[in-house]
């Protein structure tokens, strides 16, 4: 990896972060009120994913990535990407907090942090890749 490859990776792994801690931070604070309150930490989780992707959406496409895509296209490719960090997800919670008797805020938590490693490898690579235009 050249070192420009490396800084410009650099750039877009901060400013990925700093679109998906804002949203996240919120996203987590309302799972932990709802779940505390009456909500199943899965049924939580299904209701406020698609809140934030499509929140965090805007910010990914044109801040983190800066995609010029067409937005049709990174549209289904981004459902896509969000369908499998929501499976991933649903599937940490089934395993560690319903099988294994974790704490589910605990593995909340640390899904939010897999799955954002997830979905910046697939939104750097498919959903938001970048190609160099033609001259």
């Amino acid at each position: 990896m050249s070192k420009g490859t490396f800084r410009s990776t650099l750039g877009q792994v901060f400013r990925y972060g700093v679109v998906g801690v804002l949203n996240n931070l919120l996203g987590y604070l309302i799972y932990l009120v709802v779940t505390w309150l009456w909500l199943d930490p899965k049924v939580a989780v299904t209701l406020m994913y698609p809140i934030g992707a499509v929140t965090a959406y805007f910010g990914h496409a044109k801040y983190s990535f800066a995609f010029r895509g067409r937005t049709s296209h990174g549209l289904a490719r981004y459902t896509l990407a969000h369908l499998i960090g929501y499976g991933a997800n649903i599937g940490l919670l089934f395993l560690f907090a319903d099988r294994m008797g974790y704490p589910h805020q605990l593995v909340q938590a640390a899904a939010i942090v897999v799955v954002a490693g997830i979905l910046f490898l697939l939104f750097r690579y498919f959903v938001f890749p970048h190609r160099p235009r033609p001259n």
